[in-house]
């Protein structure tokens, strides 16, 4: 995607070090953050200046290969960059095909390259659902931000937008993290793509009433049975989808699919501070950034990242290869 003119991708290895899109800045500043060695690659990670499925497993990948390429004790590395995030498969798929390469360096550029290539086609497929005229819900970010470029759930939006489709888009998120009222209309904003930030609540009034026809989201890990993970609020949207009728769609490369893991219930599900929930970081009058109490002074908080959506609730999952019904294809 292209910020002032210039394409970047969300996360690069140059040498030994790593760039970032620093994202817990957006979209107030755009700052590239480095990281020389794989300990501050995690660091990264674990504080979210890089986040979404498809950056997380590139993060990490290009992590595993500055552990060889500082020759540092390969095993360490290997489980310290796991540990960063309990949650996404990606991460953990992009270690272990690092891990296990004869060439890390080669292997991680490999791995951030079909995570792109991955995500376009993901577009190309995903277009076919929007229609003229329509009106796309998503949730969190899934857009080019969350991956190598390209992106997820947004990436059949650019396309059909590119296309020529009219079409609008409720951006919702609007906490925890704001990662739908930051980033995604962020990057709908850049990409010129008509828009809306709504409060995550508004979601079901919408769709009652039928201002609402397609929704896409993005997934952390999809587990072989269908049952995906999610940003939490996710599971909101799928069962209020499924009441009013809405096409509700899933946008992930196979690469977040865990066939190892049975079902939902044996997803992993992070749960992150709470000062995430207590806490807002804005952008003042005079331009500076300030983090403020937003909720009852001494009031404890609890912050849930993550939910699982049940595969009856999917309508389809849009791969690099292609759309699928969860509950009647092996995906």
């Amino acid at each position: 995607m292209k910020v002032n003119g210039r394409h970047y991708r969300t996360v690069w290895l140059t040498g030994s070090t790593v760039f970032l899109i620093e994202q817990n800045l957006l979209p107030f500043e755009f700052r590239i953050h480095e990281c020389q060695t794989y300990q501050e690659t995690c660091r990264a990670i674990k504080t979210m200046i890089v986040r979404g499925a498809g950056a997380l497993g590139a993060a990490a990948g290009f992590a595993m290969a500055q552990a060889f390429l500082a020759k540092a004790d390969a095993d360490k590395a290997k489980q310290e960059i796991a540990a960063t995030r309990p949650t996404a498969q990606n991460l953990f798929y992009a270690v272990e095909r690092v891990y296990n390469s004869a060439d890390p360096a080669r292997a991680a550029q490999e791995l951030a390259d079909e995570d792109a290539e991955n995500c376009r086609q993901i577009g190309e497929f995903g277009s076919s659902l929007i229609k003229d005229g329509m009106k796309v819900l998503t949730h969190c970010n899934a857009g080019w931000l969350a991956f190598v470029d390209h992106g997820s759930a947004l990436a059949p939006v650019y396309a059909a937008h590119r296309g020529g489709k009219n079409l609008f888009v409720y951006a919702d998120e609007t906490r925890p993290r704001g990662q739908g009222a930051r980033l995604t209309a962020w990057e709908l904003n850049n990409e010129e793509v008509p828009h809306a930030i709504i409060a995550d609540n508004a979601a079901a009034y919408l769709m009652a009433q039928g201002k609402v026809d397609l929704v896409l989201v993005g997934a952390d890990r999809i587990a072989a049975n269908g049952d995906t993970a999610n940003k939490i609020g996710t599971l909101e949207k799928a069962i209020c989808a499924k009441e009013y009728g809405v096409p509700f769609y899933v946008a992930a490369p196979t690469s977040t699919i865990d066939r190892a893991c049975p079902d939902g219930r044996a997803i992993p599900l992070e749960e992150r501070p709470a000062d995430e929930m207590l806490y807002q970081t804005g952008q003042t009058a005079g331009g500076r950034l300030e983090k403020v109490l937003v909720c009852s002074p001494g009031s404890p908080a609890l912050n849930p990242a993550f939910d699982v959506t049940p595969a009856k609730y999917i309508t389809g999952i849009i791969t690099e290869r292609g759309i699928v019904d969860p509950r009647t294809a092996k995906i």
